[in-house]
């Protein structure tokens, strides 16, 4: 029978095991850039419209063909700006993240991808293009994840060591990736707060999961200002760092965008959040594949998982 992705709703079943982070941190924090200028949506590249989403233009009526030249410069400052700033803040307090790379927007910024590349921060494959993955056939989704792959190590030297998809995977998408040797894990799951091991095709496959609640685009959303993405991020980690006696100790993802935090106004947010972190102190800022390796090591496969 065919490998299928099936729904699960029991998880840990309330009885999460101890993750045992380093020196008995009470949260796993990984903190990730979603680097995507240039690989979104354009009529340089065939799609005819320029995207919108996700920028100062973002709940506008998105133009259904031809140059939006304006929300095309809105992208652009997230590759000429945004990124480096947030580069310096995370250099600034030696703090790791992860890199959410989509390949073609690399290749489109080589100095971005030579700092990428030489800095401690770890990569994680988010597609070719900023396309969605669910629209894509077999073929051509398993071309999109080899391309990835190849132009990543092509610019910045590193293979992706995990995978996260924009807007989400296809149902094709976790077996594709299985047929890379590079992947550690996926990021394709918002459903729990603790890794957790699927089973494959037989084989198995850790899900570090992700969030879009403590993620920058709340300022696209619901949050206007640079107080109010923070107050929301210190109540998530500091309810977080408070059930760690009694629940046992978790993970939290901070999701960033170069076009959106990078800007002053808000990237006080994340310096904030980030200081605040530092000076509750239990926290291990981790890269995902370190979160990865360490699972492994400490939770190993059990011999069966989710979906056998």
């Amino acid at each position: 029978m065919a490998w299928e992705m099936r729904r699960d709703f029991v998880g840990y079943g309330g009885q999460w095991p101890d993750p045992r982070w380093p020196d008995g941190a009470r949260v796993a924090v990984n903190f990730v850039l979603n680097y995507e200028e240039g690989s979104e949506p354009s009529v340089q590249d065939g799609e005819g419209f320029s995207e919108t989403n996700l920028s100062e233009a973002h709940g506008r009526n998105q133009i259904a063909r031809g140059r939006d030249l304006a929300a095309e410069s809105l992208f652009e400052y997230g590759s000429r700006v945004g990124a480096w700033r947030v580069l310096r803040i995370f250099e600034e307090r030696d703090l790791p993240m992860t890199i959410f790379a989509c390949a073609q927007a690399l290749e489109r910024n080589q100095p971005m991808a030579e700092a990428i590349g030489q800095s401690g921060h770890d990569i994680c494959g988010h597609g070719w293009r900023w396309v969605k993955h669910f629209e894509l056939e077999e073929a051509e989704e398993r071309e999109h994840i080899a391309r990835a792959i190849a132009s990543l190590i092509r610019t910045t030297g590193r293979a992706p060591e995990g995978w996260y998809c924009r807007y989400g995977p296809s149902v094709n998408t976790r077996r594709l990736l299985m047929e890379h040797d590079c992947f550690l894990y996926d990021s394709d799951h918002y459903g729990d707060e603790l890794p957790f091991w699927m089973t494959v095709e037989g084989k198995p496959r850790l899900i570090v999961p992700y969030t879009l609640t403590t993620n920058d685009t709340k300022f696209h959303g619901n949050l206007g200002n640079s107080d109010q993405w923070f107050g929301f991020c210190r109540d998530h980690f500091d309810l977080l760092w408070e059930e760690a006696v009694s629940a046992g100790p978790r993970m939290m993802s901070i999701g960033l965008h170069a076009r959106i935090i990078g800007h002053p106004a808000r990237a006080v947010a994340l310096i904030r959040l980030l200081d605040h972190m530092s000076k509750r102190g239990g926290v291990w800022f981790a890269r995902r594949s370190e979160i990865a390796r360490h699972w492994m090591t400490h939770h190993p496969y059990p011999g069966r998982g989710l979906n056998e």
